[in-house]
């Protein structure tokens, strides 16, 4: 698991390449925490940023995301936007 995965989207990448075992990438509540503030604001549309996160996530070489943007392992990107205030990171499986 690569921890935080927003940041580490190289190291992603270099596990990859390197190891032929499944992915998993943490999206850590502070990357949560900064794309909802920032939409509180009314700075970016937290839907359009959360989906471009985990899409460069996935695009990095992460087989498996632990995200707070995800509230069920099958919701995704669609309904996984609407997390309450504090939320517990779920499992969004990309295989």
């Amino acid at each position: 698991m690569v921890k935080p995965a927003l940041a580490y989207l190289d190291i992603v990448r270099r596990v990859r390449d390197r190891f032929p075992v499944p992915i998993a990438a943490y999206n850590v509540s502070g990357e949560f925490a900064m794309v909802k503030a920032a939409a509180q604001k009314g700075w970016i549309d937290e839907r359009r940023v959360a989906l471009e996160i985990l899409t460069s996530i996935k695009r990095a070489g992460a087989d498996m995301i632990l995200t707070y943007f995800a509230r069920t392992p099958r919701a995704g990107c669609k309904a996984g936007l609407d997390a309450p205030r504090s939320p517990v990171p779920f499992f969004l499986s990309l295989r």
